[in-house]
């Protein structure tokens, strides 16, 4: 579904990404992770057509997407949930989920995604009328999450989404990254819990320096010394 070679990602005069090959096949839940700095949030981005790369090609789907802007990769079924939710906090939840289904005129389906994504998280479906900038944490990053499956996504890319989270809300939001996987979403993330995103995906890629260091089956990486030692903590 997604193949990247060769990306290379510049900006303010630094070299974040030099180089990078990676690819997710549909159906799959993979994970690229390192330290803080390594170019993962850069490759998302370039990934999601916020930046531009200087080098390389993005291939989805089998057409080449890299000259292409954000929102017609959305159209085409590429979502980002980017790091720090991003949600509007002037407008109420059901506003925010809203502007996630601003490309679409499909408006039984529309509702019916509201229904889905008021299912994965009740909290949001309590909270339709309130404001998103009064919402906590886990709140808001469930909101994110909505909102970018209210445009229909087929590749899901997710950054962060445990930033900040209490222990009991990242483990709900991970159950419900596995339930959207399951339901067939193909989903790319970026995840500073090394140890849980191993866990939840099927491979894994290790990003140092704006390289591609390893690249395994998420079982085998997480019985590899060197990221049990770099990034288990063990």
């Amino acid at each position: 579904m997604l193949e990247v070679r060769g990306l290379k990602v510049s900006y303010g005069g630094i070299n974040a990404v030099k180089g990078v090959d990676l690819e997710v096949k549909a159906g799959e839940l993979v994970t690229l992770i390192g330290a803080n700095g390594a170019g993962k949030t850069t490759t998302l981005k370039a990934l999601a057509g916020l930046l531009k790369p200087a080098a390389g090609r993005i291939h989805y789907n089998g057409d080449d997407i890299t000259a292409l802007p954000a929102f017609q990769l959305v159209r085409r079924g590429l979502a980002l949930v980017p790091e720090g939710r991003g949600v509007f906090g002037r407008l109420t939840v059901e506003e925010n989920l809203a502007m996630g289904a601003y490309s679409r005129r499909d408006r039984v389906r529309i509702a019916a995604d509201f229904d889905r994504v008021y299912g994965l998280f009740p909290r949001l479906a309590e909270r339709r009328r309130q404001l998103a900038g009064t919402l906590s944490g886990g709140e808001q990053q469930m909101l994110a999450i909505g909102r970018a499956l209210m445009s229909r996504p087929s590749l899901l890319l997710l950054d962060e989404p445990s930033m900040g989270l209490a222990p009991l809300m990242v483990q709900r939001i991970f159950e419900t990254i596995r339930t959207i996987a399951a339901e067939g979403v193909t989903l790319l993330l970026v995840e500073q819990n090394a140890k849980l995103a191993l866990e939840a995906c099927h491979r894994g890629y290790v990003m140092e320096s704006g390289l591609i260091a390893l690249a395994d089956s998420a079982p085998r990486l997480l019985t590899n010394p060197q990221v049990r030692q770099a990034y288990l903590g063990e």
